[in-house]
């Protein structure tokens, strides 16, 4: 995993110098959602919305925790099982961003929101 995302880092900065160019990375939902401050700023949420991917490095629960953002409010995490390359990737000043990709109005919170990142 972490030999493609190099893979991609170095496409991607190839590319990036000639025009805008976006690679999304990976899509997932949004994990830890009753932990954090999504349901309480869910009505101002929106597709499309930038989100900010931040580094918690010294994670007691997981060492590649990647938390997830939304104007300085924390909705949730990338899932432990899909953080890896990502923590990864910005523990090297990758470029990566998120954005929210989905949302429904589910029973199961880990449901509800699903975002993707990307290289920028």
């Amino acid at each position: 995993m972490r030999s493609a995302l190099s893979f991609l880092l170095l496409l991607f900065s190839a590319f990036a110098g000639a025009q805008e160019v976006r690679l999304v990375v990976q899509s997932s939902p949004l994990a830890g959602w009753r932990y954090a401050e999504a349901a309480e700023v869910w009505p101002e949420l929106r597709i499309g919305e930038p989100l900010e991917l931040v580094r918690e490095a010294d994670n007691a629960h997981d060492a590649n925790a990647v938390r997830v953002q939304w104007r300085g409010h924390k909705l949730g995490y990338v899932p432990r099982r899909q953080n890896a390359a990502i923590a990864w990737g910005l523990d090297r000043g990758a470029p990566l961003r998120g954005r929210i990709s989905r949302m429904t109005e589910h029973p199961n919170p880990a449901r509800r929101l699903e975002f993707e990142v990307f290289l920028e």
